[in-house]
């Protein structure tokens, strides 16, 4: 392939005369991906040597430091959180109910499908559902091979099947332990029924580092053996690691205020599930963590009429998990783990598959692990928020309320956001995006307020089916999602608190967030800068393709040490364009990647994010550039602020197949930059 060589060499020769006179707003800086969930063994059956997938999930506080953008950060080490996973969640371990439903009745592979029709609108639901069923690259025609990696059937058969982590959270690319690993750091009362302690099967995603002492995130319980099988003490629990304590976060909710049955209390105690969403250090220099806990069980319970109510859909039939199952999975018994639970939660199987009600909660770590705790939603008994755990008209939809962030405002008092039930015109329970305010002396004593102009109403062809709040700074600004349903886009908004409605980000820069476009607001920080991901395509059927965003609100310019403004206020940037230096040309670093999702920014202006990596080059600087060589990775990047940047380092990116060459100064000439359009790529899907 003389040709080919000859492009290449007059490149790097036309490379290393290129003037550097221009930059990029940020600087992309790869973290590492050292998993060791690689080297743990898998399904037998299943592809063991495949590659796995990395995905950012926040950035570590910057405290008290500097702007990156008025001040050199190169030397700075603001840790990256993410996580590792083999393949497919089927339903992730970050949502309080799976995908946000309230119903909870995602269990098999038809309700996935059907999920997928009535909230995505794919036309390859039954591709998407098999996916997420049967794991990542099963095997066409004859799934149940066991060939995929992930996937829910694997997680429900682990009674049966036993189980292999599939996921794992890291910091800074290295793996996190939780107490979950450790037969001696669960603590629920009939922890003794639950056998023998299996290596190597959790599933855990880090959510965030705050300085240096805690770590914090959501872990599955282990895998145990007894005598009626392999279970679980819970599905997911909250966690803190100290710089000297893995910490577990357990159910807020004592036995005695639970509700009248102490049955179902032992159920909620022992496998109720909690979740630790965001964290901040309190004055004090304790850390407050918000996240969701269990308060009643969900499938069998009271309601607002005071009578029992079961729905028999959130319990799978034993041949949508094993095929042709010689067992079988009865509700009567799912029943008795609310009914009889003192006896054994963990000698039934259907004792996995119990759901529960859940509150917005939290927890105050000290640094040597201790713990206290309480919930953020307003009720006792089998009631929170007026509301009863069970919908008196609807047996599949309860209550649910979480705590999805948090931040100290200028008083130092905290202001958590997230979600919580709302009876919509008393025709359906809706979860609403909300936010929860306490003072940092009394933390027993929450108010919940809805945030206006995000109205659910009732019927089939509504605006949204749920909204929920991601993100909170310490000025009180929220931004967080809107979901619509079937084929009505999820819609990013932010909100300043007790100034009119959220707005949307699609009516605040259209240029970006073009119309019927899906977006999701992911954090903001002090500074007002929003980041997040939206569509970069308009797509009929099939899930469009994402690039990160940075929005700017307000009259919050981001300008540099010399006042020089930045990024402006109430603009929006895909940060592929601001990580674009098109001086550097196709061969520059920042040209390997493509940034896809941003998942947190601090205070400091350092953003985490899942991007695609070419390790050859993109074949161009356009948006949709194909990878040179092999295919492209899903890796983790950090993006940090160059402290001399000015508004004219912003440089859009031409459309697909465009080149954008118009340049000042030393640069690459066209023929460069075309060269190597010849040299091969691999299309993404």
């Amino acid at each position: 392939m003389p040709h080919k060589m000859l492009k290449l060499s007059t490149l790097a020769i036309l490379i290393a005369g290129a003037s550097q006179a221009s930059a990029a707003v940020y600087t992309v800086v790869p973290v590492d991906q050292n998993s060791t969930l690689k080297d743990q063994p898998y399904f037998d059956k299943a592809q063991s040597g495949a590659s796995l997938l990395y995905s950012s999930t926040g950035i570590q506080d910057s405290g008290s430091d500097s702007s990156c953008f008025t001040a050199d950060c190169k030397s700075e080490t603001y840790k990256v959180t993410s996580e590792a996973r083999r393949g497919t969640e089927g339903t992730p371990i970050a949502d309080t109910t799976p995908y946000n439903q309230n119903s909870q009745d995602i269990v098999n592979q038809f309700q996935l499908r059907t999920y997928c029709d009535k909230n995505l609108g794919y036309g390859t639901c039954d591709i998407w559902a098999e996916n997420q069923f049967f794991g990542r690259d099963y095997a066409d025609n004859d799934e149940w091979n066991g060939q995929g990696l992930g996937g829910l059937q694997k997680k429900q058969a682990a009674w049966v099947n036993g189980y292999h982590s599939n996921s794992q959270g890291l910091v800074n690319g290295v793996s996190v332990e939780t107490f979950a690993s450790n037969a001696e750091s669960y603590t629920g009362t009939q922890k003794d029924n639950l056998g023998d302690i299996i290596a190597n099967t959790t599933d855990t995603l880090v959510k965030g580092t705050v300085g240096t002492d805690f770590v914090y995130g959501i872990t599955s319980s282990s895998l145990f053996k007894n005598a009626s099988g392999m279970p679980r003490a819970f599905e997911k629990r909250g966690f803190v690691n100290t710089a000297t304590k893995a910490v577990q976060l357990a159910p807020v909710s004592s036995i005695a205020s639970v509700t009248d049955n102490e049955n179902a209390a032992t159920l909620v105690s022992n496998m109720g599930q909690t979740q630790a969403n965001d964290a901040v250090v309190m004055k004090d220099g304790k850390l407050l963590v918000v996240g969701s806990s269990s308060y009643s069980a969900s499938f069998y319970a009271k309601n607002g009429n005071g009578d029992y109510r079961d729905d028999e859909n959130k319990l799978p039939n034993a041949d949508d998990i094993l095929k042709d199952s010689p067992q079988n999975l009865d509700f009567n018994r799912l029943q008795d783990c609310t009914t009889n639970a003192s006896e054994n939660l963990y000698s039934n199987w259907e004792c996995q598959f119990s759901t529960f009600a859940n509150e917005a909660a939290y927890w105050l770590v000290n640094a040597d692990g201790t713990v206290t705790s309480h919930a953020i939603s307003a009720g006792s008994g089998d009631n929170r928020d007026g509301l009863a755990v069970i919908d008196k008209d609807n047996d599949s939809l309860s209550f649910q309320a979480s705590a999805q962030a948090v931040a100290l405002d200028t008083n130092g008092d905290p202001i958590a956001v997230g979600y919580s039930t709302a009876d919509v015109r008393d025709d359906y329970y809706a979860m609403q995006a909300a936010y929860f305010t306490a003072k940092a002396d009394n933390l027993a004593s929450w108010e919940r307020t809805i945030i206006p102009g995000l109205n659910i109403e009732p019927g089939d062809d509504r605006d949204f089916t749920y909204t929920i709040a991601n993100g909170v700074n310490s000025q009180s600004v929220i931004v967080g999602d809107a979901k619509g349903n079937g084929e009505k886009p999820q819609r990013a908004f932010i909100y300043q608190v007790d100034q009119g409605n959220a707005k949307f980000f699609d009516q605040l820069a259209p240029s970006l967030f073009f119309k019927n476009s899906n977006s999701h607001a992911a954090a903001i920080n002090d500074n007002d800068q929003a980041v997040g991901w939206v569509d970069l395509e308009l797509k009929q059927g099939t899930e469009a393709r994402h690039r990160a965003f940075t929005y700017v609100a307000k009259d919050a310019a981001i300008k540099n040490a010399n006042g020089d403004v930045v990024l402006a206020s109430n603009t929006a940037w895909a940060l592929d364009d601001l990580i674009n230096n098109p001086e550097a040309g196709v061969a520059s670093e920042a040209n390997s990647y493509r940034i896809h999702d941003a998942t947190g920014i601090n205070n400091a202006g350092v953003i985490a994010a899942t991007a695609s990596y070419c390790q050859d080059g993109y074949a161009n600087l356009s948006k949709l550039a194909h990878c040179n060589g092999i295919e492209q990775q899903q890796v983790i990047v950090k993006l940090v602020p160059n402290a001399n940047a000015t508004a004219a380092d912003i440089h859009p990116r031409a459309k697909d197949e465009e080149q954008p060459f118009k340049r000042s100064g030393g640069s690459l000439g066209i023929l460069a930059l075309t060269a190597l359009g010849f040299i091969g790529f691999r299309r993404r899907k």
